[in-house]
């Protein structure tokens, strides 16, 4: 009994939080500046890409960009402008459809659409089918991904906020783009065998392979367009990218970030994209294959990626010095794979409560916002709608709705 009223507390307490970010959200405006601002730009670029050929002499050029982040992050807006983010945008979307299933208030719902209709303006210009990119050129070490190319890990969350808004109005409009993006995902990125069986995807339809996530995230979506339009052919494809998740699992139950010998990291965030995109699947499939790979990923995720204080932490095999001890996307993305995979993993279960509480504790600002890192020295304030305000956004009006589930299913919800 003590545990559910600390519980139903804590609800009202996220509730309110979240009630104060609508309002925010509302004063504050729908673009900001973003964790890539430093290399958005011009001088940023040049930086980091002659970083990427010679770090000897590229680590002059980055480090002030590099110090500032972590002393001075207010200083972004010298860098870049503040943008619009598909993928913010989508994950607003989501974060307001559960709002509407919570409260049934028709705000919330207008809210939803209007950034489905805001996703519809900005979709890649140059491309039949409805896909979405960085609104900013990339430097990656194989070289600048223009603004406006599609990315795997984009479209698929615009692909569920989609999916989320249908659900609740039946328009026929979000159903023909549902399709317009199945076809995307599966007709225009690569595909690279690997062993039989086993596929892993492009990070664009032009270039980039053997990132775990990338392939993840195709699966999962792949899997549900198969169902959704009764579409065998969308299955085939991600199974073989599935296969390709499961078959690098590490033998200690994690992923690194990408099968290439070079960024063989393992980060929080990106753990829990893979644990997310495997607990989809097999919601939809009951893939036995999935159900084990979850299993070992989340012992390896509790005992590896928390801190001594059972706070999410960013790395457990860093690929470079980190300027900052705790991520907000790292915090947000755990609440969500939590709330995925709720009443499954006891020990899950707890840590959720507790990121929650450190969240309204520590992490939410006087305006309403959330702090963006912890850093060494003090917090990144910058509100960064990408990194990750939306996130933190969606995953507390998820869990906010998996509440009012729980209490409807309860017989007795007073005891």
């Amino acid at each position: 009994m003590d545990d559910t009223r600390k519980t139903d507390d804590l609800s009202r307490e996220v509730q309110r939080n979240v009630d104060r970010f609508v309002l925010w959200l509302e004063d504050f405006g729908e673009t900001s500046f973003d964790h890539q601002s430093y290399f958005a730009g011009p001088i940023g670029r040049r930086a980091k890409a002659l970083y990427y050929r010679n770090r000897i002499l590229g680590l002059p050029a980055v480090a002030p960009m590099i110090l500032s982040e972590a002393l001075l992050p207010q200083a972004r807006k010298l860098f870049w402008k503040k943008q619009r983010f598909p993928i913010a945008d989508a994950h607003y979307a989501m974060g307001f459809a559960w709002l509407y299933e919570t409260t049934g208030r028709e705000e919330y719902y207008r809210r939803a659409a209007h950034f489905l209709d805001i996703l519809v303006d900005t979709r890649c210009p140059d491309w039949d089918n409805f896909c979405w990119g960085y609104p900013f050129d990339w430097e990656t070490r194989g070289g600048t991904v223009p603004a406006g190319r599609p990315l795997v890990t984009i479209t698929p969350y615009v692909y569920e906020a989609f999916a989320h808004v249908h659900r609740l109005d039946g328009q026929g409009r979000w159903l023909e783009i549902l399709r317009s993006i199945s076809d995307h995902m599966a007709d225009d990125f690569l595909d690279i065998e690997t062993g039989p069986g086993e596929a892993t995807c492009s990070y664009s339809p032009f270039d980039g392979n053997g990132v775990i996530n990338a392939s993840a995230y195709r699966a999962a979506l792949l899997a549900d367009a198969s169902i959704r339009f009764e579409d065998d052919r969308y299955w085939t494809i991600g199974r073989r990218n599935l296969n390709f998740v499961l078959a690098n699992q590490q033998e200690d139950g994690s992923w690194l970030y990408a099968m290439d010998s070079v960024r063989e990291f393992v980060d929080h965030f990106h753990t829990c994209f893979v644990l997310k995109a495997l607990a989809k699947i097999e919601k939809l499939t009951g893939d036995e294959g999935c159900r084990q790979a979850i299993i070992r990923g989340v012992d390896y995720y509790l005992d590896r990626l928390f801190d001594e204080d059972g706070l999410p932490k960013p790395f457990s095999r860093a690929p470079r010095l980190t300027v900052y001890r705790n991520e907000l996307y790292d915090y947000a993305e755990s609440i969500n794979l939590a709330t995925l995979l709720a009443g499954r993993f006891s020990r899950l279960d707890e840590t959720l409560l507790s990121i929650l509480r450190d969240v309204t504790i520590r992490w939410v600002k006087p305006d309403g916002s959330f702090r963006s890192r912890r850093l060494l020295f003090g917090w990144d304030d910058v509100p960064m709608h990408r990194w990750a305000q939306a996130q933190m956004f969606r995953s507390l009006t998820y869990w906010l709705s998996s509440r009012q589930e729980e209490i409807s299913a309860d017989p007795d919800p007073g005891t």
